[in-house]
């Protein structure tokens, strides 16, 4: 079926809503205003996945149970409810599952716009070590069929998510910076781009309803927010009140860590070293034909610094003040900050 073309009004549908990102996508959406339908798995025990879900049902969301490759089920539902907009935002186990949902959206006609799953780097240019590498290519398999098919696409490349960049943890935005000591990578003077997951959200649903953003790649390069992980430390320590020691991984222990393809913590490793080595987001510059960086679209665009982020894991610690004003963890059981080693999830 011809794929419809022209302004863009009507429902959305997110797929992955009860992950990281996907929470803060469909939040987003609801927040827009727009109708927004979730697609969710039947089934499934986890509390983390059913509170999630309820609480978007309770912010307007309809909730679809369905399966992401039941091609039949997907064209229905989207003809069914004039579907104009899909956002998938699965993870990296799913992400070839979005063949077939490439396949039902073409079938259906109705979508002005599909937004992959993204949400990091531009997987056209970047280039990690194994086995990043073949996650990427597995991405880059996604877009080109989106692009074979004709359907109207926008590619969010958002980088890193506002937090402490840890190695060992797929959602380190989730657990406060260090309190004991800081892992440094390589010398730590190489740049990333850090966004709020809120801002994140918001963005993505503003470019996926901009008739700009059609077939194009959207990077996300917040200058206020281009740090060197000294600059955060430092900015963190200001925060605390003292100094941390710092300790430093080179670029052989990611890579290392990276070779022992233990999934998805040798991902996250490579992935590190391809930001904090490599500096792959921002060793290219942006070509401005099919690439728009997200503040050219919009001028006025105000994001959360790393600064308010940080105040708010400040807000959310149990901290103290010693005789000097210095910000000290309350005494516990487990005194320090726990890292799960790449908790697994439940999305």
């Amino acid at each position: 079926m011809t794929i419809v073309l022209g302004s863009i009004s009507g429902p959305a549908l997110v797929i992955g809503a009860t992950g990281y990102i996907g929470r803060f996508v469909a939040d987003a959406c609801l927040d827009s205003g727009h109708t927004t339908y979730v697609l969710v798995t039947p089934g499934g025990k986890c509390p983390m996945r059913a509170a999630t879900i309820e609480a978007l049902r309770e912010k307007g969301a309809i909730i679809l149970e369905g399966r992401v490759n039941g091609k039949e089920l997907i064209e229905q539902k989207l003809k069914e409810y004039g579907i104009e907009v899909v956002i998938s935002v699965l993870g990296g186990r799913n992400i070839l599952d979005q063949l077939t949902l490439i396949d039902a959206i073409k079938a259906a006609g109705t979508v002005k716009r599909f937004l992959p799953s993204e949400f990091g780097h531009d997987i056209d240019k970047a280039n990690p070590v194994e086995p990043g590498l073949t996650f990427y290519k597995e991405k880059r398999r996604v877009r080109r069929a989106i692009e074979a098919a004709g359907i109207p696409y926008t590619y969010i490349c958002c980088n890193s998510i506002a937090g402490w960049p840890y190695f060992d943890n797929t959602h380190p935005s989730e657990v406060p910076p260090p309190l004991d000591r800081f892992q440094i990578y390589g010398d730590g003077n190489v740049r990333a781009f850090f966004v709020a997951g809120s801002d994140i959200g918001k963005l993505t649903i503003r470019s996926a309803y901009d008739p700009r953003a059609s077939n194009k790649t959207i990077h996300f390069r917040p200058t206020c927010n281009l740090l060197n992980m000294n600059e955060m430390a430092s900015l963190w320590e200001n925060k605390i009140g003292r100094t941390l020691p710092r300790s430093f991984l080179t670029e052989a222990d990611l890579l290392s860590m990276a070779a022992e393809n233990v999934l998805p913590a040798s991902i996250v490793a490579s992935l590190t070293h391809d930001i904090f080595i490599n500096g792959c987001q921002t060793n290219f510059d942006i070509d401005g034909k099919q690439e728009i960086e997200i503040s050219d679209l919009y001028p006025d665009l105000a994001v959360r610094t790393i600064d308010e982020c940080f105040n708010d894991y400040i807000s959310n610690l149990n901290l103290k003040e010693d005789i000097k004003g210095n910000l000290k963890e309350e005494s516990s059981p487990t005194p320090m900050v726990e890292r799960l080693p790449v908790p697994a999830t439940c999305a």
